[in-house]
């Protein structure tokens, strides 16, 4: 068969394919990659050759896991800040999360405001979430049909008064509604009678936050889920996994059958709780950053596969909400830029390779999400691309950070992995530390 016409090669002698990381050379023809061919191939007459040597060609970064929070709260982000920080950090398609945005994205009329705030502002291509919440479940179909990649419902208090909790009758009402028409729910898993009974003490301590967010609550929350997704069949996937205790619970579902996936994230997987200084609420998140021990858990549950993805649950919000009190500072990291730096500094030191980190952070939430055309450097895929200069190393400035509030954990942290370009379907939208004008896409489900 004809190759279509090549528009542009992408050549690097460290290229990361679903075969591994070899030298190649990508071919491009309009939006999609036509052919990953060998290094030395004979390149296509007329077509923009980009070698970059031995930086590392990686599949752009699919990153299911983002409050955006516009409209309603874009002071605390917006979608040009956000698609502007995930090109700058290797991202190329990002999934909005259904709530602090006002209104939520819990109606088809919801959606429809919330796809209007982003139209002609996204730097990278943009889906949507839609929310399971106690009143909705009339709406959960339709949402479905309107482009929604799944669901998300919190099992314990949102933080936000318009997304309200399922309880347990809620959460097998809503999964068996969606079950019914193959959709995904994905369920911020903590228990609230556990988070009830834990001790709670104001203040800058952290370990007195830490004890207020037990790993019974997580634990029994998938255990919760793990029962439902039994009882209905449906397809569920546990948001920001930070308990290790709950790894077995999750292995043994998959190997009786569930269909339930699992993500963690890049500071349950490189920041500890044992270096968290009392009143760095920046550190504040929820499930929360645990011990070192536990973090050792999460990355051999990457490494068998308990654990499929790793995505930024970038939550922001005003400096101001970030007070020295972590009962009261609102909960969330800002990591989307710096996501990809984080893991891979963490991951070579642990003898994971660039492959891996393609896997975790692309591949499976292409995957999730049902992203078909994201993930891979392969023929027929997207020409989404992170170029990364893997063995340099930076200092996070927050003010080269392109959040809309820079405020951050990795602030002042030595990082390797420097993404030096980011390209979408096939034209360059970040680098040498600028973006160019917004062209991303709304995506829908199956389109």
């Amino acid at each position: 068969m004809r190759m279509p016409e090549v528009s542009l090669v992408l050549r690097s002698t460290r290229v990361v394919t679903p075969e591994g990381v070899r030298p190649a050379a990508v071919a491009v023809a309009g939006e999609r990659i036509a052919a990953v061919l060998p290094y030395d191939a004979r390149l296509p007459r007329g077509a923009l050759v980009e070698d970059v040597g031995d930086r590392a060609v990686l599949p752009g970064l699919v990153d299911t896991h983002v409050h955006v929070n516009d409209p309603g709260r874009a002071d605390w982000e917006g979608f040009p800040t956000a698609t502007r920080a995930a090109a700058a950090g290797g991202i190329t398609t990002l999934v909005d999360m259904p709530l602090n945005s006002l209104p939520p994205t819990t109606t088809v009329p919801h959606l429809r405001v919330k796809q209007e705030a982003a139209r002609g502002r996204v730097h990278v291509d943009v889906g949507f979430w839609g929310g399971a919440l106690p009143d909705n479940t009339g709406d959960l179909r339709a949402l479905h049909e309107a482009g929604v990649f799944g669901f998300k419902c919190f099992l314990s208090p949102s933080g936000v008064p318009e997304f309200p909790e399922l309880d347990r009758a809620g959460l097998g009402a809503s999964l068996t509604e969606i079950a019914g028409f193959g959709g995904l729910l994905i369920v911020h898993a903590e228990d609230p009678a556990a988070l009830a009974d834990a001790p709670h003490r104001a203040g800058p301590a952290y370990a007195d936050f830490l004890a207020s967010r037990p790993r019974d609550a997580e634990n029994d929350a998938v255990r919760t889920l793990l029962d439902a997704a039994g009882r209905t069949g449906g397809r569920v996937h546990v948001l920001h996994l930070s308990s290790s205790d709950a790894l077995p619970l999750l292995a043994r579902a998959r190997a009786d059958g569930l269909r339930v996936t699992a993500e963690t994230c890049p500071h349950f997987l490189t920041l500890t709780a044992e270096e968290v200084p009392d009143g760095a609420t920046e550190f504040k998140c929820c499930p929360p950053i645990r011990e070192r021990a536990n973090q050792d858990a999460l990355w051999q549950a990457l490494a068998d596969g308990t654990i499929g993805c790793v995505v930024s649950d970038h939550s922001p919000c005003t400096a101001d909400l970030k007070t020295a009190d972590f009962a009261t500072a609102w909960g969330g990291i800002s990591s989307l830029q710096l996501g990809l730096p984080a893991v891979w500094t963490e991951a070579r030191r642990r003898g994971h390779g660039l492959d891996d980190v393609a896997r975790w952070m692309s591949t499976a939430p292409a995957e999730l999400a049902g992203l078909h055309t994201k993930g891979a450097v392969a023929a027929g895929r997207d020409a989404d691309f992170a170029v990364v200069a893997p063995d340099e190393a930076f200092t996070v400035d927050p003010a080269h950070l392109h959040h809309r509030n820079r405020v951050t954990a990795y602030a002042g942290r030595t990082l390797y992995g420097v993404v030096e370009a980011t390209w979408l379907r096939g034209r360059r939208i970040a680098g040498a530390g600028s973006t160019g004008q917004p062209t991303g896409r709304l995506l829908e489900r199956n389109h």
